[in-house]
C-alpha cells in the first residue's frame, strides 16, 4: 500500500513537471525563429493577407473582397494562395497563419462552422498546407487578434487577458497564462451568445436575448434604424445626414455623428456601452482576469463606448469595492491585429519548415559530395 509520504512525493513531481511543460510553453514563442511569415484574417467582407516580421511591423499588405457565401470552399483557399503567392514573390515566407471568423477545431486544422463562408467542417490547414508547401496554421479570428494584443498592444504584461471584439456581432478570446485558451473542443470565447436577457431580441444563432443583441455594431445600427423609421425628433440630426434614406445609416457614421456631439448618437453609444460593462463583469465574476481589452470597429468609438462600459462595470461586478478590478483598455492595433497575431502564431511551427528545408539543403549537400567523389575517381582511372 502507498504511504502519504509516496503520494505527496509523487505529486511534487508531477506538478514540477507540469510546471516545466507550461513554462516551456509560454516560453515558445520566444524561442521560435525571427522569420517574416504571413497572416491572413479572413472576415465577412474582406480577405487580408500580410507579411509580418518577428516585432510585429506589417512589411506589406493586401486586401480583396471575401468570396460570396455561396460560393464553394475552394473558392476562397484560391484566393487565399493567390495573395500568399503574391507575397512570396518579394518576400522569404516561412508559414502561414490563418485567422477565420468561424469556429476552429482543437487540433486547429479544421473550419467546424463559419457563418459568413461555406466552410462547414472544412480540413483548411491541411487543404493550404498542400497548396503552399509551407506549414499552416488555422485559428479563430479572435483569438488571434488577442494573441496580438498580448504580445504587441494593450495587453503586453498581462498574464491573464479577456479580449472582446465588437463588430457585426460580439467574439472574444481568453489568454491564461500567455497561452490561448481554446476549450475542449476549440469553440471557447463565443461571448457574444450568452444570454443577458431572457426572452430577449432573437439572435442570428437561433436564441433569443444574446448579449450581442444588446452590444455590437449590429445593435448599434437597429437602434437608430427603428428611432430613424418611426421619424422621432431625437433622430432629426441622423435623418438629415442621410436624405431621409434610413436604409443607410451604418455603425461608423453614428460613431462619427455621436464625435461631432448629436446627443442621439451619443446616447445610443452610451447604450451599447452600458451593455458591454454588464457582459464585462458577468465575464469577470466567471474568469477573474486582470485585463479586458475591446477591439473591432465598434471601438474606435472610444470613450464614447468604453466610458459608459467602465461606469457600468463597476456598477455590476461582484463584491465591488472589495476585490482588485481588472483592467478595460481599448485594443492598439486596430483591423491589423487578427492578421498580426495570426501571422505570430504561425511563427511557432515555422521551425518545422526551416529544419525540413535544413534538411533538403544537407541532403543535396551530401549528394553534391558523392557525386563530386565519383567524378573524381573515375578521372583517376
Amino acid at each position: 500500500m502507498s504511504s502519504y509520504r509516496d503520494f505527496t512525493h509523487r505529486g511534487t513531481a508531477r506538478a514540477t513537471v507540469l510546471r516545466t511543460v507550461g513554462t516551456r510553453e509560454r516560453r515558445s514563442h520566444l524561442t521560435a525563429p525571427r522569420v517574416p511569415t504571413v497572416g491572413i484574417d479572413i472576415g465577412g467582407t474582406k480577405v487580408m493577407a500580410g507579411v509580418v516580421d518577428a516585432d510585429g511591423n506589417i512589411l506589406e499588405k493586401l486586401r480583396t473582397e471575401t468570396p460570396d457565401k455561396s460560393k464553394s470552399p475552394k473558392v476562397v483557399e484560391d484566393t487565399i494562395v493567390e495573395l500568399v503567392l503574391d507575397l512570396s514573390d518579394r518576400h522569404d515566407v516561412h508559414a502561414v497563419g490563418i485567422g477565420a471568423a468561424g469556429w476552429v477545431d482543437a487540433d486547429r486544422n479544421r473550419v467546424l462552422f463559419a457563418p459568413h463562408l461555406s466552410w462547414r467542417n472544412e480540413p483548411l490547414r491541411d487543404r493550404l498546407a498542400g497548396r503552399l508547401a509551407v506549414p499552416v496554421l488555422v485559428d479563430n479570428d479572435a483569438n488571434a487578434a488577442a494573441w496580438a494584443e498580448w504580445r504587441f498592444g494593450a495587453g503586453r504584461g498581462e498574464d491573464d487577458l479577456v479580449m472582446i471584439t465588437l463588430g457585426t456581432g460580439i467574439g472574444g478570446a481568453i489568454l491564461e497564462d500567455g497561452q490561448v485558451k481554446r476549450g475542449k473542443f476549440g469553440v471557447a470565447g463565443e461571448f457574444g451568445h450568452m444570454q443577458v436577457v431572457p426572452g430577449g431580441h432573437r439572435c442570428p444563432c437561433g436564441n433569443r436575448g444574446c448579449w450581442e443583441q444588446y452590444s455590437s455594431g449590429n445593435a448599434l445600427v437597429r437602434e437608430a434604424k427603428e428611432l430613424a423609421a418611426a421619424d422621432s425628433p431625437v433622430a432629426f440630426g441622423i435623418i438629415e445626414h442621410v436624405k431621409g434614406s434610413v436604409a443607410d445609416i451604418t455603425g461608423p457614421m453614428i460613431t462619427e455623428l455621436a464625435r461631432e456631439g448629436d446627443p442621439m448618437c451619443v446616447e445610443l453609444l452610451q447604450d451599447i456601452g452600458q451593455w458591454l460593462g454588464v457582459g464585462i463583469a458577468n465575464l469577470a465574476a466567471a474568469l477573474d482576469p486582470s485585463c479586458f481589452v475591446i477591439g473591432g470597429g465598434v471601438s474606435a468609438a472610444d470613450d464614447l463606448l468604453i466610458g459608459p462600459a467602465r461606469d457600468a462595470f463597476r456598477r455590476q461586478l461582484t463584491g465591488r469595492g472589495y476585490r482588485p478590478e481588472a483592467r478595460i483598455a481599448r485594443a492598439q492595433l486596430g483591423p491589423e491585429a487578427g492578421m498580426v497575431g495570426a501571422a505570430d502564431l504561425a511563427r511557432l511551427v515555422a521551425r518545422r519548415f526551416r529544419r525540413a528545408n535544413r534538411r533538403r539543403v544537407e541532403r543535396y549537400e551530401r549528394y553534391e559530395r558523392y557525386a563530386e567523389a565519383r567524378r573524381t575517381a573515375k578521372e583517376a582511372l
